[in-house]
């Protein structure tokens, strides 16, 4: 066994026997093959570093290759996206390829099959071949076109690639076994007629090949070792061996995990443009999105999204992983990461009655206390009016409440003991202002004063505050499992987004990076927006709060 330290998985197992046996010279060579119809979601994450993964582990290569056989439906921009949200993940490809590189080589391979009396062009309508197909538990008919010769149907598909025929016409099907139990090995389309521009190849062709001909061809080009898919294809493997096998090329295998199925979200590619076109989000890479543009741009972090693909592992059966998971790892990787500031969301004036007005005093906090050293330190100003956030404060309190209050005391973070001495209110009733005292011989670091409180409290100096739009993103969805109803849209969380126009941040903030994550002490962690945020206009976004709050509110109803 070349890994003793954990148990493998059954495709490591695999790739091991091969290894031993020789197989391929020992050889592992993965692909990652995405269609450019969309942007990558967390779903294409876990095979990423499945893939990728499997090769580094083994000293092999992955190659990128863009399953760009459909041109109505492919953009450039989402072939950028994908291998920027790769890179991002911390994976380079070997070799960048594209199906349409091989349109060519999969056309002469198509015409091989005619030769071998193997594949035909059929006239039927998409609904006659359907009906024509038969049931799983009835055979299919052939059509009037199955029985046409080598040479009419090698001038037939010569002629579909020149473009005499519209769109629907005529299409090439394998010639297999119209009662085989498996649907998929019943005559199936090899290539269809698509007049349409193709984002790399223009308009050369019109007529592309079907993704069952064009997948196991393509990997078997590249000498795929290990041709590694979704539970779904099962059913499409005898097709790829059986075309593997009468087009007699290099013998690449498939091999079938379980996709990844997060409650809370929909991973359709479809559903998820539907979100996108009907602006129920703010565009693929909306922090709310299961896309990876969406998680980057939450504050997501590449180590917590690799850290959650491996800790789900990989199965032979579907199951549906709680999105918590995912919510863990990253509180699990920025607790270690994020550099610690004081931001307050819902504020309220606090006076410190007996410090002098107009003084400024600069303290000093760690950047991250949970590593050591605490990666190095920034000053954070104090004067004697504060910012302190309105739920900290409570007239009434109840037991065992230990924030401010009349005549109680609190440590405000990395400063003074302060006392609560009264609360101003305007004529309505509402709290204006906050009047304290504090205890100069009780600064953080050189306390003497011989008091211990058991609260602490954070703050933002008013004189010093800069002012923040904050955004409070939470799950899209408020049913668990919103691609089973009937309108996944209707269970869309009215909650999922909450902005905070104006929040009072310390002024080191204004220095903060984009990528970089930023826990707000004891409101959550945060990343700054890098599509919206300004110098003069500062935008954070949540990425997730400090604990897990949604099994509270759920358990609370």
């Amino acid at each position: 066994m070349l890994n003793d330290e954990k148990s493998l998985n059954f495709i490591e197992e695999i790739i091991e026997e091969d290894i031993r046996n020789g197989k391929h010279g020992g050889r592992v060579l993965t692909r990652f093959p995405p269609e450019p119809n969309g942007y990558l979601h967390i779903g294409h994450a876990k095979s990423i570093v499945l893939n990728f993964g499997l090769a580094q582990k083994y000293m092999g290569k992955t190659n990128l290759r863009f399953d760009d056989t459909n041109p109505v439906t492919e953009e450039t921009e989402y072939v950028e996206s994908i291998k920027n949200d790769i890179k991002w993940l911390g994976f380079q490809w070997a070799e960048e390829l594209y199906t349409s590189d091989y349109f060519e080589t999969l056309y002469g391979y198509a015409v091989k099959l005619i030769k071998k009396g193997l594949a035909y062009v059929d006239d039927s309508s998409s609904e006659e071949i359907a009906a024509s197909k038969g049931t799983p538990t009835e055979p299919g008919k052939p059509t009037p076109y199955r029985d046409r010769s080598v040479e009419e149907n090698l001038r037939l598909f010569a002629e579909m690639r020149e473009g005499k025929y519209p769109d629907g016409a005529k299409v090439l099907r394998a010639k297999i076994d119209l009662a085989n139990p498996n649907m998929h090995l019943r005559d199936p389309l090899l290539y269809r007629i698509k007049h349409a521009h193709h984002h790399r190849t223009g308009n050369k062709w019109c007529i592309y090949p079907m993704y069952d001909f064009a997948h196991g061809q393509s990997d078997s080009i590249e000498n795929i070792t290990h041709s590694i898919c979704t539970l779904e294809f099962i059913p499409h493997r005898p097709l790829y061996d059986w075309l593997i096998e009468q087009l007699e090329i290099f013998p690449s295998k498939q091999y079938e995990f379980a996709r990844l199925n997060l409650n809370y979200t929909v991973m359709s590619k479809r559903k998820l443009l539907q979100l996108v076109n009907e602006k129920y989000v703010d565009g693929w890479d909306d922090p709310r999105m299961p896309t990876i543009s969406g998680l980057r741009r939450r504050g997501y972090t590449p180590a917590s999204i690799r850290n959650f693909c491996e800790r789900i592992g990989v199965a032979k059966r579907e199951n549906i992983i709680d999105v918590g998971l995912l919510e863990f790892c990253i509180r699990e990787d920025l607790n270690q990461t994020a550099w610690r500031r004081m931001a307050v969301l819902d504020p309220v004036k606090l006076v410190i009655t007996n410090y002098p007005a107009g003084k400024t005093e600069t303290l000093i906090g760690e950047n991250n206390p949970e590593v050591e050293g605490g990666e190095g330190e920034r000053s954070i100003p104090f004067s004697n009016e504060l910012w302190i956030e309105r739920e900290d404060f409570m007239e009434n309190p109840p037991k065992k409440f230990f924030r401010l209050a009349p005549g109680l005391m609190v440590r405000l973070k990395h400063a003074y003991i302060i006392k609560c001495d009264e609360a101003v209110k305007d004529s309505e009733g509402n709290i204006t202002e906050i009047r304290c005292t504090y205890l100069p011989e009780s600064k953080s670091g050189e306390d003497t004063s011989g008091i211990k409180v058991k609260g602490t409290i954070h703050w933002v100096s008013v004189p010093h505050a800069k002012t923040a739009e904050v955004r409070l993103y939470d799950r899209l969805f408020n049913v668990e499992n919103p691609a089973a109803e009937e309108n996944f849209k209707l269970t869309i969380n009215p909650e999922s987004l909450q902005i905070i126009e104006k929040a009072y941040a310390e002024p080191d903030l204004l220095n903060a990076v984009p990528g970089k994550g930023y826990q707000f002490i004891r409101k959550g962690y945060f990343t700054l927006d890098d599509q919206q945020s300004t110098p003069d206009h500062l935008v954070f976004n949540r990425t997730v709060t400090l604990r897990d709050t949604w099994v509270k509110e759920m358990n609370r109803e």
